[in-house]
């Protein structure tokens, strides 16, 4: 009964749990259909988050939604790098390293956004949790440039900022969210091991012209 009663009274929490489990479950299959709920979710966490004071997750959501436009098309149309691909595979981005030469300036390019984003809301905003909120959102704009790009080290990006926002989401009243970042740990984990089998298994196959 006290479950029904905090889903009647946590809708809008419930609510984004639900398509956060399906956007998880279609980025563990490397599905293109996760960008459609990474268009959905991010518009709900909007509201969720600036009820709840967590002022910087609220406004990046607005910017997960338009990226997740942007990283659809990545997916569908994005260039492959070299060899020849079968038709049925033609003009969808295949599994990939992270290119060592991008490393510094994503480092910079994080450490700014972080900077950045803690001013706003150390000078423009209520915000008690200034440090980690900037912290994770700079952290994901990173990770979602990488997922974009079909990056496998991704993955390792995700557990840093789902572990952390287990314990702000707790502490900023939001337990079903926070509840939902402690799966995604597991996920992330489970994910990267998918997405090297499958990164293998391309591999063993030889390309057809």
């Amino acid at each position: 009964m006290m479950v029904v009663d905090y889903i009647q009274t946590h809708q809008l929490e419930c609510f984004s749990m639900a398509l956060g489990l399906v956007y998880l479950w279609c980025e563990y299959r490397a599905s293109i259909l996760l960008w459609f709920v990474g268009i959905v979710m991010p518009l709900v966490d909007i509201v969720l988050y600036w009820q709840n004071g967590l002022y910087a997750d609220s406004v990046m959501d607005g910017y997960y939604a338009v990226a997740a436009i942007w990283g659809f098309c990545v997916w569908q149309w994005g260039k492959k790098e070299g060899g020849n691909v079968s038709k049925e595979k033609a003009g969808h981005l295949e599994i990939s390293h992270f290119p060592v030469a991008s490393l510094l300036p994503v480092a910079l390019a994080f450490v700014a956004i972080w900077a950045v984003v803690w001013l706003w809301l150390t000078y423009g905003t209520p915000s008690n949790v200034p440090i980690s909120d900037s912290f994770v959102n700079a952290l994901s704009i990173v990770g979602l440039w990488a997922l974009s790009k079909k990056y496998i080290e991704q993955w390792f990006i995700w557990v840093v900022v789902d572990a952390i926002k287990v314990a702000l989401y707790a502490y900023k009243g939001i337990p079903v969210k926070g509840s939902y970042y402690a799966i995604s740990v597991v996920i992330a984990i489970l994910g990267y091991l998918k997405w090297r089998r499958m990164m293998q298994k391309r591999a063993a196959t030889p390309a057809i012209c």
